[in-house]
């Protein structure tokens, strides 16, 4: 996210209270937990488990609640949501989850670990992110599996793995990756430290990196499309504070933060 895209992002958000926040919902497990009142309602810390995919955006749109909630301190977990939810089914002290796909929201959701029903409030696509400049000229799946080409995919488990595998298939194309990482960061840093040649990651991501990658548009990424769910967890030490920013995320200003890191609104919204 760009410097001047996270600055309009924090000024929009810093006037917003929670009390005032709408956003448009679609189907019966789309529900908006509860605001968190005016600004200055909300004290304490509040801990977000958050996929990693989405540490720029989160990281403003937590110090914008901040601003609007003086009392409240953000502490963030950024990392693969498969690592989240085992860490949030095992006990781990959490708030809130924001997953990148619903099939690692389930895991939570289906263990009793949810305070109510998960709302999607962003998409994510795919791209090929290629070291600045793309010297090896790659211009869709196909050309991943050249001879002597070196590609990182992120692990099947995680979202953005999960997500690959499906455009790869879109697309016929097999290949041995020479890396599968834990998270979507992961995958995008061996092509930023140039050990490899392409890496299927975010589109949000290779965004971030814009100064060291390419992004290489693809339309089997249609395909792999992920639906970004968030959720208030049940046994949250902070119930008060993980609505409000649950609710934070879900106002319009929210969705406007995330739009301008690249994410997608959510179907029907």
């Amino acid at each position: 996210m760009t410097a001047r895209c996270i600055r309009s992002a924090l000024a929009a958000l810093a006037a917003l209270t929670v009390v005032g926040a709408t956003a448009c919902g679609s189907g019966a497990g789309d529900r908006r937990p509860a605001g968190g009142g005016s600004a200055g309602a909300v004290t304490g810390t509040v801990t977000v488990f958050a996929a990693a995919s989405l540490t720029e955006s989160f990281t403003a749109l937590g110090t914008a609640f901040e601003a609007a909630h003086p009392g409240a301190e953000v502490n963030f977990n950024f990392a693969g949501s498969s690592a989240l939810a085992a860490q949030i089914n095992q006990g781990a002290p959490a708030d809130v989850f924001a997953s990148a796909a619903p099939k690692n929201m389930a895991t939570v959701t289906e263990a009793g670990n949810g305070a109510d029903s998960p709302t999607t409030f962003a998409r994510n696509q795919l791209v090929i992110a290629v070291p600045k400049g793309n010297a090896r000229k790659i211009t869709g799946l196909a050309d991943l599996a050249g001879p002597g080409i070196k590609v990182a995919l992120c692990a099947e488990q995680v979202p953005c793995g999960a997500a690959g595998t499906r455009a790869l298939a879109a697309a016929k194309v097999t290949l041995t990756p020479v890396t599968l990482e834990q998270d979507v960061r992961g995958a995008l840093s061996k092509v930023k430290l140039g050990e490899v040649d392409a890496a299927l990651v975010y589109r949000t991501d290779a965004r971030t990196a814009a100064d060291a990658v390419d992004s290489i548009e693809f339309p089997e990424s249609a395909s792999a499309i992920n639906d970004y769910p968030i959720i208030v967890l049940r046994d949250a030490p902070n119930q008060a504070g993980a609505r409000a920013f649950v609710a934070y995320v879900l106002s319009a200003a929210g969705r406007t933060a995330l739009t301008d890191a690249g994410f997608q609104a959510p179907a029907g919204s």
